[in-house]
């Protein structure tokens, strides 16, 4: 492996600004690895290696003119496949938008463009971003670097996936439930679901509008910040954008690394730890929190009552935005055509044998769920009640935020588990995001990042939560004990993924 995959965004940054490598050197050095692995790995759904390269090679000629960068400017990215990308097939993991070629960017898309971050491609996914273990991609399951065996997690498990085994070094989610959050517990990295609102949904493929949120996937919590502020910001084209700037996030991070947390106010949600938790990822987290502690943090218990029930109101709220999202996707405006090849022509045949054979059976279990919660006689007795348990989550989080600065729990209760454990059974597979699901209910920002290896020998992740638009406190926070675990260990945990070569 070359050692240029092995550096960090960060450390790749300085060393291109420094003139020891170019941008073309660096891109080329990630196709190779995409290449050699990826066969395995699955990450990918298209690699844009051309365009990639053409943007390396701009980056160059622009640097060596002495014009000012960006300072991520030639470090390349991989974007998760429900981001459109203007001439690059965006399939959202389906069968439904197989071939189809965006006319525009997302506004996410554009500020990575203009500061010229070489694009490596898009990113396998759950179709439509359904799904905590990349099993329902239409196009093949990715696997986990640490252990082929077990899966990635979900929905952004290929963006996860190409950062643990080393093909990026960062990389796009999307976080609607912990779809940025859940894979990187599980695979070894770093993922944040910035503040709903803070970064565009202008091109995003909608499931659930009110709680899709874009975010960034890194190795490290500075590589997260840089990433963060450069995709952030107010955005005219999104109706639900905030007006306030990204900003402050890296001075967090580097504060954070710093070690010192005197003043801060840690709060363990009592109702995300404990039961139900792996043995493995409940030790860890006490061990993480005790770090915190002797970083100067307080620490109390806090109890946020609601989030039990977060999990059923986030299966109803969900689905019913997935069903009304998805409806356009009919065999009439764009995407798949399927015409039934016997009897009538009719609009609601075609309709009926498209949706039939492009969505695959999580999205029509939630399509179904969702319709039905919405129905004429239900709508109050369901979708309407869960919406009056949402409201209860974001009191208790305001409660919550009066006693600590930021909340933490395990950011998943297991590690991967196998392919087809839970295939058969949609509820265990749902359990995955339960400590996960509150933040996007709520609206507040989460950042997911590994605080050590359970008795399986899989990588865990540690959450912190931080209110609305505080998402600098998550990457001090986030930053101080990611550099007192790499004290500890010698080295940062990605450095123990398993060499592929020795899985196969």
């Amino acid at each position: 492996m070359s050692d240029i995959t092995r550096l960090t965004a960060a450390e790749l940054a300085q060393k291109l600004q420094a003139g020891d490598i170019t941008s073309e050197q660096a891109t080329q050095a990630h196709l190779d690895r995409i290449a050699a692995v990826d066969p395995t790995i699955n990450a990918f759904v298209t690699v844009t290696a051309e365009d990639a390269l053409a943007t390396a090679r701009d980056v160059d000629e622009r640097r060596a003119r002495g014009e000012q960068l960006h300072p991520l400017a030639g470090v390349p990215i991989a974007i998760k496949d429900v981001v459109v990308t203007d001439g690059v097939q965006t399939t959202a993991g389906s069968k439904m938008l197989e071939g189809w070629i965006p006319p525009y960017d997302a506004t996410l898309v554009e500020k990575i463009k203009e500061a010229r971050l070489p694009i490596l491609g898009k990113t396998n996914m759950d179709e439509f971003a359904m799904g905590s273990s990349t099993e329902h991609s239409a196009y093949g399951n990715t696997l986990n670097p640490w252990d082929i065996e077990r899966i990635p997690g979900g929905s952004g498990g290929g963006s996860a996936a190409a950062l643990a085994a080393f093909e990026a070094p960062l990389a796009i989610g999307t976080d609607t439930g912990g779809s940025i959050r859940q894979p990187g517990a599980v695979t070894g990295t770093v993922g944040v679901k910035p503040t709903y609102g803070s970064v565009s949904r202008y091109g995003l493929i909608a499931m659930a509008s009110s709680l899709d949120q874009a975010g960034p996937v890194t190795r490290t919590v500075l590589d997260a910040a840089l990433l963060h502020e450069l995709i952030g910001g107010h955005d005219p084209k999104d109706s639900t954008s905030l007006p306030q700037p990204a900003t402050g996030y890296v001075k967090a991070a580097q504060e954070g690394a710093l070690g010192d947390l005197t003043g801060v106010r840690v709060g363990i949600v009592k109702e995300l730890t404990g039961e139900g938790y792996q043995p493995g990822v409940q030790a860890r987290f006490d061990e993480s929190v005790a770090l915190l502690r002797d970083a100067g943090a307080t620490v109390v218990e806090v109890s946020c009552p609601s989030f039990t029930t977060a999990l059923a109101a986030y299966y109803l709220i969900m689905p019913a935005e997935a069903s009304s999202n998805l409806a356009k996707f009919d065999g009439m405006r764009f995407g798949l055509r399927v015409e039934p090849t016997d009897g009538p022509l009719t609009a609601e045949r075609v309709m009926a044998a498209t949706r039939g054979q492009g969505f695959g059976d999580e999205v029509k279990r939630r399509i179904i769920i969702g319709t039905y919660a919405l129905s004429s006689g239900y709508y109050d007795a369901y979708y309407g009640s869960a919406q009056k348990v949402r409201t209860l989550i974001q009191r208790d989080f305001t409660a919550a935020f009066e006693q600590a600065d930021v909340l933490v729990s395990p950011t998943s209760p297991t590690t991967a588990f196998k392919f087809g454990e839970k295939l058969d059974d949609p509820l265990a597979m749902y359990l995955n995001d339960i400590a996960t699901i509150p933040a996007n209910l709520a609206g507040v920002p989460g950042m997911s990042l590994p605080n050590g290896v359970s008795d399986d020998g899989m990588p865990v992740g540690f959450q912190i939560l931080a209110p609305i638009s505080e998402d600098a406190r998550m990457y001090r926070i986030g930053a101080a004990l990611e550099s007192a675990l790499e004290k500890q260990w010698g080295e940062p945990l990605i450095n123990r993924v398993p060499e592929l070569e020795a899985q196969a």
